[in-house]
């Protein structure tokens, strides 16, 4: 199945090619859902991402203001002042419409939703705005599957 079929049908069924160009393409992460706390997914998400070079901005507008992994937390994407290549979602599949929305308006490459979200209108809206879409599946798992050999600077 290719990638834009699996939009509209399995939610995790993308090529390896696909998930490592992407992983290869991007540099600045917007973490939507972003916690200061270790034991929580999207910190340990977040760590592995900054361990492997990325520059990964957290967005939470609990933590708007403060640090996260020493890196500056955001209310929402429209504050974030780099250009953002991926966001991230740690939300649920509900709210990743509106996120997607978010990624769309400041113009992000790729949508990314994490394990066991999926939303497929958020997917075709995305898609629609010509941006890459990842639904159910964890960046930081990608990064430790074989075919992952390092992103080239």
């Amino acid at each position: 199945m290719d990638e834009k079929s699996s939009q509209n049908g399995a939610a995790d069924a993308y090529s390896d090619e696909y998930l490592k160009q992407i992983l290869m393409d991007v540099n600045v992460i917007a973490l939507v859902g972003a916690s200061p706390r270790p034991h929580r997914d999207s910190y340990r998400v977040m760590q592995v991402l900054l361990e492997h070079g990325y520059t990964v901005i957290p967005v939470n507008p609990r933590e708007a203001g403060n640090q996260i992994l020493g890196q500056r937390c955001y209310a929402d994407l429209a504050s974030i002042e780099p250009a953002v290549d991926m966001v991230d979602i740690f939300r649920s599949s509900e709210a990743a419409f509106g996120v997607t929305e978010e990624a769309i308006a400041i113009g992000a490459k790729v949508v990314w939703m994490q394990l066991e979200i999926i939303n497929h209108q958020a997917a075709a809206l995305a898609a629609a705005a010509g941006i890459k879409v990842v639904m159910n599946r964890c960046p930081k798992i990608e990064l430790e599957n074989p075919y992952w050999t390092g992103r080239v600077d």
